[in-house]
């Protein structure tokens, strides 16, 4: 239980949902059992909610504010952003667990540390879903967190905390953004275009609780995410060597499209099966580390498994960005 003497900060749980069922649940428990009261609270923001997922919040004793048509998540962090009574505003998402000193965590990282404006965590490597993408979805962020840098340029409301004062001072998210997207990220870059400083914070993670299939897999990773980033990207003029937009992962998307090229005209000339291994070679070389990581967490079966997903996710990150870039290209004119 985080006490007075533990902390300086005063901390809101902002939780938004639609329609978050069993893993909603989940997700409540755990943030209750954070005990922060009296020092803090829980908001959970109904955002056009149906199935009674704001009633099981509410009959729990929590603070529930209703949005009778959904808005999409950056709406209502914003409105429980502004119903909050701490200092420090703490996001979670609807479908992650956090454990019992998360929250002691995170106010601690602020009170040691003031001249942070923000941080974010990651998952951690125990996804509650069993099944292969669940599996590799949650393994390949977890890793890419663990390995970036600290000095982050992004946030991420999955598990992310902010300073009230600051957050309602540059406007906090974005509502253009009517659907689950990329306003945490770009929240990230005007703290970060503002001056202020964002940790990533490795030690904090949370259990992600989402099942993943084929079609909500790609459809996030294609249009909620690669297709928004890209124009932000190319709007702000940042392309970071961090996180998902490492030099070895650029490098590896252009070795996809060569691989497919090549793998196509060798159907004409055996010939060019050799700088189909090449191509091969290359993305084991460039992704080796995670794919030990792969490896050491769950087989060589798994990791076999998972190398087409993750080849396939440089296939649609690229078309994303040509496609982004296109319509940066006409948008200018």
């Amino acid at each position: 239980m985080m006490n007075r003497s533990a902390s300086e900060h005063t901390v809101s749980i902002v939780i938004p949902v639609r329609n978050g069922g069993e893993q909603f649940k989940r997700c409540l428990s755990s943030a209750m059992a954070a005990a922060i009261s009296p020092w803090g609270e829980i908001i959970v923001v109904a955002d056009g909610d149906t199935d009674g997922s704001w009633q099981f919040a509410e009959k729990s004793g929590l603070k529930v504010l209703k949005i009778p048509e959904a808005g999409g998540p950056a709406k209502a962090r914003n409105l429980g952003a502004r119903e909050a009574t701490g200092d420090l505003l703490f996001f979670i998402d609807a479908d992650v667990a956090i454990v019992s000193d998360t929250v002691e965590c995170v106010a601690s990282v602020f009170r040691d540390n003031p001249d942070i404006a923000a941080l974010f965590g990651s998952y951690d490597d125990e996804p509650s879903e069993t099944n292969l993408l669940s599996q590799y979805k949650n393994l390949l962020h977890h890793y890419v967190h663990q390995t970036s840098k600290e000095d982050a340029f992004s946030f991420w409301t999955g598990c992310g905390a902010v300073r009230r004062d600051i957050f309602m001072e540059i406007g906090g998210f974005n509502e253009t953004y009517r659907y689950p997207s990329i306003e945490d990220i770009e929240l990230g870059y005007r703290l970060k275009k503002a001056g202020h400083k964002i940790r990533l914070v490795k030690e904090i993670q949370v259990k992600h609780l989402k099942r993943w299939d084929m079609l909500s897999l790609v459809k996030t990773d294609f249009f909620c995410r690669a297709l928004p980033w890209t124009g932000l990207i190319l709007k702000e003029s940042l392309l970071t060597d961090d996180l998902n937009l490492k030099t070895s992962a650029r490098i590896s998307t252009i070795s996809v499209y060569l691989l497919l090229f090549m793998g196509v005209l060798s159907l004409f000339s055996q010939w060019l099966l050799i700088p189909v291994v090449c191509c091969i070679i290359i993305l084991l070389a460039l992704n080796r580390d995670l794919y030990l990581f792969f490896l050491k967490k769950r087989g060589l079966v798994f990791t076999i498994k998972a190398l087409p997903w993750h080849w396939l996710y440089y296939f649609y990150s690229g078309l994303a960005f040509a496609i982004g870039y296109g319509n940066f290209l006409i948008k200018r004119k």
